[in-house]
């Protein structure tokens, strides 16, 4: 894991490379204020302020208090705008400039520490990366707890990253129950895990999605509780789907191709309740991750078999690939009995929210207007953006059975992240908020600070929701 905390270090007035911001809505007036040989290098470089460029350009000889004193080069970034600078302003400097110290110029650093840092976080796990020099710090005022957030949120995405980015032969079922036993260890939670054939009384569907896999990775439900009794409960659930084949409703091999990430929505979820207990958020934590690999064997879940649930529904299986919901369902009622204040959960659960809203967008369905609001107002703050769709009631029909109480999976194609939804919510308590996030933890382009492969998206806005609503 990077030491992110290398990254950042206190303004002492040590020498640094300056670096000084500009947007292109104010790049020609910062370029008419710099010397001939200054704009002649800005303008065969072709920089013009636009957004994740920079151009670098000899030291200036200050004087007096000037820092950037015996510095051998100084950066001009662009930015998309130099009045607020975002989370991801910094980005590209972090991942690409040379070894050494830097400071900003004439600008704050306090909204763009966490590109910075997670721009020179890589997932080198199995191939030797071309090697850097070293890291680039920036040199920050005393806002030490803006750092120590910055820290704790580059951290936590990077868990995402790396958990979503490593194969499913190094992260089944047994390695996301190591991963949440060591944050329970690290920060006095407690564990429970229920795992193998124990499951089927009890969460009779995660049992029914994972038994396929039983010899090799048996299914669990693990547990955390964290906090104090008498603050606000809150739960948090991830899917956990270490792989997923599709069951005997089986994905071709192009499905599969990605599909070690379809515990993208476990990763989400670990990583928010870290942020949760290293920030000593004051509530009562109730993590649940439902940990399973669909696969094909002789007793594997077919089409036409009716599942029990916790809650007491019956299911009749209509897709075996439409596995995510069903583990779900299971921890939603055992989330509920312990009446927490809200309920969030993670999962990389339809392709139809990919077609509705692409990859970068999260679709969150919300049963609470106050709640739904609160997170699209995080997500925008954070430049970490969620796409509100709708919990249409109208739709609920196509979950209707004529044996069961219930299908998995809607048939004729329509609206299959929303009708996803609406059988996640027959498993929620009516008086509890709920938000569900289709997340696709998976970025197929790189952007500044996002390589492809395994991505955080709706992390840091449900942290930010979750700090302005029980935060102290």
């Amino acid at each position: 894991m990077t030491d992110f905390n290398a990254l950042i270090a206190a303004d002492t007035g040590q020498t640094a490379r300056s670096i000084r911001i500009v947007d292109a809505a104010h790049f020609e007036e910062w370029l008419k204020d710099q010397p001939d040989t200054t704009r002649a290098m800005v303008r065969a470089a072709q920089f013009s302020g636009s957004a994740d460029t920079h151009v670098l350009l000899p030291a200036t000889a200050g004087t007096g208090d000037d820092k950037s004193v015996a510095a051998d080069f100084r950066v001009v970034a662009g930015v998309a705008s130099q009045e607020r600078l975002d989370p991801w302003s910094l980005a590209r400097l972090g991942g690409g400039l040379p070894e050494g110290h830097y400071r900003l110029e004439g600008a704050s650093a306090k909204g763009a520490l966490f590109g910075w840092l997670i721009g020179q976080h890589e997932f080198d796990r199995y191939k030797a990366l071309p090697d850097r020099q070293g890291p680039s710090v920036l040199l920050v005022g005393d806002a030490i707890a803006q750092q120590d957030e910055a820290v704790r949120q580059a951290e936590a995405t990077a868990m995402v990253r790396d958990m979503v980015n490593t194969p499913a032969a190094d992260m089944g079922p047994d390695r996301l129950e190591e991963i949440v036993e060591k944050l329970a260890d690290k920060h006095g939670a407690e564990l429970k895990v229920t795992r193998g054939d124990t499951l089927a009384e009890q969460f009779p569907m995660i049992h029914g999605v994972g038994k396929a896999a039983m010899r090799a990775h048996a299914p669990r439900l693990i547990e955390l509780k964290w906090g104090k009794a008498d603050h606000p409960k809150i739960a948090i659930i991830g899917k956990g789907v270490c792989f997923d084949s599709g069951g005997l409703s089986m994905k071709t091999g192009a499905g599969m191709l990605l599909m070690k990430k379809d515990m993208g929505g476990a990763a989400h979820a670990i990583a928010l309740a870290r942020l949760v207990m290293e920030a000593k958020l004051p509530v009562r934590l109730h993590l649940l991750v439902p940990a399973v690999e669909n696969a094909i064997d002789g007793n594997a879940l077919r089409p036409g078999d009716i599942l029990n649930s916790r809650k007491g529904l019956t299911v009749e299986v209509t897709n075996t690939d439409a596995e995510g919901r069903l583990v779900l369902g299971d921890a939603l009622t055992l989330a509920g009995e312990d009446e927490p204040e809200l309920i969030l959960d993670f999962a990389t659960l339809t392709g139809a929210a990919r077609v509705a809203l692409g990859p970068d967008l999260p679709a969150m369905f919300c049963d609470d207007r106050e709640m739904a609001d609160g997170l699209l107002r995080a997500g925008e703050a954070e430049s970490d953006p969620l796409w509100q769709m709708p919990l249409w009631s109208g739709y609920d029909s196509m979950l209707s059975s004529p044996i069961a109480d219930c299908v998995n999976s809607a048939s004729g194609g329509f609206a299959g992240c929303i009708t996803a939804a609406l059988f996640l919510k027959k498993f929620t308590p009516e008086a509890v908020p709920w938000a569900h996030f289709d997340t696709f933890a998976w970025r197929p382009t790189a952007k500044p600070g996002r390589p492809v492969g395994g991505e955080a998206l709706g992390l840091r806005a449900s942290w930010r929701y979750l700090q302005g609503r029980f935060g102290v």
